[in-house]
């Protein structure tokens, strides 16, 4: 399946700059097809995986609960 620049930088929210200059750096594959870039999004399955796992376990650490409070009493 393929995407635009636009749909590209909606993937990844990022701006469509962002996108044609990783394109120009040839860090994204893109074909042109005589009036635009085309993405192929199977390319990004590895690192929309990680930002998944990335996601979760951000979650994970939000959800953990506080530590009782000890009534530890600070002493100046």
């Amino acid at each position: 399946m393929y995407m635009t620049i636009k749909e590209t930088a909606e993937l990844l929210s990022s701006s469509e700059h962002a996108v044609k200059k990783l394109i120009q750096q040839r860090r994204i594959r893109a074909v042109f097809d005589g009036e635009q870039y085309l993405i192929n999004k199977e390319q990004f399955n590895t690192h929309m995986k990680q930002v998944e796992n990335y996601k979760a376990l951000v979650e994970e650490i939000l959800n953990e609960p506080l530590p009782e409070d000890r009534d530890i009493k600070d002493e100046d």
